[in-house]
């Protein structure tokens, strides 16, 4: 912050810039107000005042973007990201035989966040001392990228998602409800 730009968290309290400092560790009004010091009992209250208090959250707000802007998030960051995970091809997570690779050979972007999840089942055969693995059975928990496309849709404004709800007939109503009123009075 330059010297002539106005420090946001100036006008409040430590407690409250503690607030402000813990909120955005995860954005948890509650967890953010016992950290700062507030009594466990009434935090939930407390969180939610100090949510609607305009100085902490105009503290809020100037301590994201900053925190954006030193990271370079942006918009377009964004959504060059989503898009590359829509993009992301399945294929380039297996051999040329059809077997999973291992993790570390994975492009990038499903090392980060496009597999929820890997389960990995040995099979067996035989008992006892006689039991010899014959293979394993591997499970890919995908992350879901219809939610993806989704907010591209929406951030670009292509309005393929969009819920529209059409109320006809209000108008209508209105004027039988009045001409039955005339015809009664």
């Amino acid at each position: 912050m330059s010297a002539d730009t106005p420090n946001p968290q100036q006008h409040l309290t430590p407690k409250q810039r503690r607030f402000v400092d813990e909120y955005l560790i995860d954005l948890c009004g509650t967890k953010a107000a016992i950290r700062a010091g507030y009594s466990e009992r009434t935090a939930n209250e407390q969180a939610v005042a100090l949510l609607r208090h305009p100085a902490i959250m105009t503290a809020i707000d100037a301590a994201k973007t900053k925190r954006s802007a030193a990271l370079e998030i942006d918009a377009a960051f964004v959504l060059r990201r989503l898009v590359d995970e829509v993009e992301a091809d399945l294929a380039d997570l297996y051999t040329d035989k059809g077997n999973l690779k291992p993790v570390d050979e994975w492009p990038e972007i499903w090392r980060k966040g496009l597999v929820a999840g890997v389960e990995i089942d040995a099979l067996y055969e035989g008992t006892g001392a006689d039991r010899i693995q014959i293979g394993e059975v591997k499970k890919l928990r995908l992350s879901d990228r219809v939610r993806r496309l989704e907010l591209i849709g929406k951030h670009i404004r292509v309005n393929a998602f969009q819920e529209q709800v059409a109320v006809k007939g209000l108008d209508t109503l209105a004027d039988r409800l009045e001409r039955a009123k005339k015809r009664a009075g």
